[in-house]
């Protein structure tokens, strides 16, 4: 049986100690992690409370339950420290789709979640899976992001964040079906607010040089360096109370457009709550809903927003006042953060779940002239996130931060009670949409600095923007752009095809279409186009291209020197067709099942790119509609960076018969059962730029497939 103190952890050292003592503190983080987390569900009154959108914007609990779970694996296999999945239906529906990305964006008859018993057992897979590689696993000090250990870690920092965002669901979903919990204790101390007050911060150096090995785990955005000098300025001692807030609302403040940024009144409009998401009114008294429990307003602890009410509410408030008033700065929050000394008073913090299950009095955590500079809620910032200098995209997960550089996802900063591990170690990084509810406030300054909310989103991944130079960029060689041409031949296969040369309502899924041009080149034609690929990364280029009509990247010339591209959707002839593709994060080796129902699925330069590739084959007529249409292309280039030997569809000798098996026969081999060839295979010529002088010219063998019935 857990107890309070089994929840609290520091964050893991990770670049010194002995080796097996090291591996002993490991599996314990791990096993005290999921255990919490797991702890964390007992709240919920009945299985059926897993099946309950908390929020229409996001999944019900049963996908988060299995999610992190699912994120073990998905990475261990990637890493090559799992030989196969553990249960591809499960991670299937648990992979993708955490954070919501609009207003309605989610469709739940799409999905069949499985019960929560299924998932118990799952999960406890994964952890005796865990537990195994954690034991056997061969490591050095320190832990680095080559390092084999370094996924583990990974999986227990992410389940880590889920314990928090998890919490939150909870908090949201009907007060009749959660329970309290004895180890998720509400805090009993609540009253008047003390008024606030603005105290000075004097002018200081911001100076971050965080580099791999470091002494903590850290996500992607937290490496690189980043100065900045930042003038003085005046913050709140506390943070706003619930009763200051309350001014605001009963000023009508929800109904002041001019309070609000466009965004800001773009969400009024869509919420039809003019006070925060916690508050609840019962018979002209307010009441605040927390995790479990509803208590009478505690209006001196925190008041819980989201980024664009924190916005207005100090719009107001420079109103009221007459002053600059606004949120701070990310470098403004870090001057408060280090003259505050607050890694002093990391254990009197409301965080790491060693005071509350909850927020506690604004004035109840004292550190220098102010309170809860860390701790009890995170708190807002202007600032969207972006990359220091330096940053990288670590491999095993390409889409924690990358697509988050968009301007549209401000950092918070400081942690919650429910904050562990990464997020209390000093040098985390989080941001979230500004509509995003978390347990999360704010803290006001006084400053006429300016405040940069706009970062250039050039992409300059090298990998990136190499493929969206593929893509978008200048022909070379005088060889046709390679996405233009595959899309011609698709078009030209069915136009060609009798069962579909009348058809107007045509449908194409496009699987690994990378950053999306041969999907906007094919709706020219079909009138529904799909396109997934496994990189998130690439996505959120096709979707950059579809909502904004551009994109701007930069290329190499030579060593140091780059060059900078810009490219739009009218330029190229497609504006008038991106509304017909939408683009999506998906394994094609384990596809949802609602992928299906189309008339051609398109699969370039990918099958010698999964881990999987006979999955892939045998199951994909069952995606395709009858006498539909399969276009595959590739350059047979089989490597075991991508594909173990053992499933290589082609290119090895036959271990029996000592005979050449090439790709063409393993397609022949599994396609045959469903299709039969309409072509003869021909070659398609693509050149991919990698500096000035440096090309890669390649043939794609290129075979359509009918449908057979």
């Amino acid at each position: 049986m857990l107890h309070k103190e089994d929840f609290i952890a520091q964050p893991l050292i990770i670049n010194r100690g002995d080796i097996e003592e090291k591996r002993r503190e490991i599996k314990a983080y791990f096993n005290q992690t999921y255990d919490s987390y797991e702890t964390l569900f007992e709240t919920l009154k009945s299985d059926s409370a897993f099946y309950e959108r908390p929020c229409s914007l996001r999944h019900p609990l049963i996908f988060y339950f299995g999610h992190t779970a699912t994120f073990f694996t998905n990475k261990l296999v990637l890493a090559k420290l799992l030989p196969a999945r553990i249960d591809p239906k499960i991670e299937s529906m648990c992979a993708i789709g955490v954070d919501e990305m609009s207003w309605d964006d989610l469709d739940e008859t799409h999905y069949d979640w499985p019960s929560a018993d299924a998932v118990r057992h799952y999960r406890h897979q994964v952890r005796e899976a865990v537990n195994q590689l954690i034991d056997q696993i061969e490591f050095s000090l320190p832990i680095t992001w080559q390092s084999p250990m370094w996924p583990i870690l990974m999986g227990i920092e992410h389940e880590r964040i889920h314990l928090e965002t998890s919490s939150v669901l909870i908090r949201q979903l009907p007060i009749s079906s959660v329970k309290p919990h004895p180890l998720f204790p509400v805090c009993p101390k609540h009253g008047l607010a003390p008024e606030n007050r603005l105290v000075e911060v004097p002018a200081g150096e911001i100076n971050i040089n965080h580099q791999d090995p470091a002494e903590f785990y850290g996500w992607d955005n937290e490496y690189g360096q980043h100065h900045a000098t930042v003038s003085a300025f005046k913050a709140a001692t506390f943070l706003v109370s619930n009763q200051e807030y309350l001014v605001f609302v009963e000023d009508g403040g929800y109904d002041k457009p001019e309070y609000w940024n466009n965004e800001g009144n773009q969400w009024r409009k869509y919420t039809p709550l003019k006070h925060p998401s916690f508050w609840v009114k019962k018979q002209q008294a307010w009441y605040l809903r927390c995790m479990t429990d509803e208590i009478p307003m505690p209006w001196n602890w925190p008041v819980e927003v989201n980024q664009l009410e924190a916005h207005a509410f100090c719009q107001w408030k420079a109103q009221q006042t007459g002053k600059p008033i606004r949120l701070p700065s990310e470098d403004e929050y870090l001057r408060l953060r280090e003259h505050s000394h607050v890694l002093d008073f990391k254990e009197q913090a409301n965080l790491n779940l060693q005071q509350y299950a909850s927020s506690t009095p604004v004035d109840a955590n004292q550190m220098g002239d102010f309170f809860d500079v860390i701790g009890n809620v995170w708190q807002w910032t202007e600032t969207p996130i972006y990359p220091y200098e330096g940053f990288k995209v670590h491999p095993l997960y390409d889409d924690f931060t990358m697509p988050t550089f968009d301007n549209k996802h401000n950092i918070f900063t400081g942690g919650s009670w429910i904050s562990t591990g990464n997020e209390i170690n000093g040098h985390s990084r989080y941001a979230f949409r500004r509509h995003f509810f978390q347990h999360a406030g704010f803290r006001y300054i006084e400053s006429a600095a300016s405040v940069q909310t706009e970062y250039l989103t050039y992409e300059t991944d090298r990998s990136i923007a190499e493929y969206c130079e593929f893509h978008y960029g200048a022909e070379y060689f005088g060889v046709t752009n390679f996405a233009q041409r595959y899309a011609e031949i698709a078009i030209n296969a069915i136009r060609q095809d009798t069962d579909f040369k009348n058809r107007e309502d045509l449908s194409v899924l496009e699987l690994g279409c990378s950053v999306g041009r041969g999907c906007f080149e094919l709706a020219k034609h079909f009138s529904q186009v799909t396109g997934l690929d496994f990189s998130a990364r690439f996505i959120q280029i096709a979707n950059q291209l579809q909502e904004q009509g551009s994109i701007r990247y930069s290329i190499p010339i030579e060593g140091e020197i780059m060059d900078f591209k810009s490219q739009s959707l009218k330029q190229l002839g497609l504006i008038d067709f991106a509304a017909r593709c939408q683009f999506l994060q998906q394994d094609a080796a384990n596809l949802k099942p609602h992928f299906s129902g189309y008339d051609m699925v398109v699969a370039i330069n990918l099958i010698d790119r999964l881990y999987e590739p006979a999955k892939f084959l045998e199951m994909i007529h069952e995606r395709i509609n009858d006498n539909g249409l399969l276009l595959i292309g590739s350059p047979y280039t089989w490597l075991e960076e991508f594909t173990d030997k053992s499933r290589w569809i082609g290119g090895y000798k036959d271990s029996s018969s000592g005979e050449n098996i090439t790709t063409l026969e393993g397609l022949h081999a599994i396609l045959d059962e469903n299709f039969s060839r309409v072509a003869a295979p021909f070659d398609v010529p693509f050149v991919i730029r990698e500096t000035q002088r440096k090309y890669q010219h390649t043939l794609s063998q290129f075979t359509i497939w009918k449908k057979v019935t």
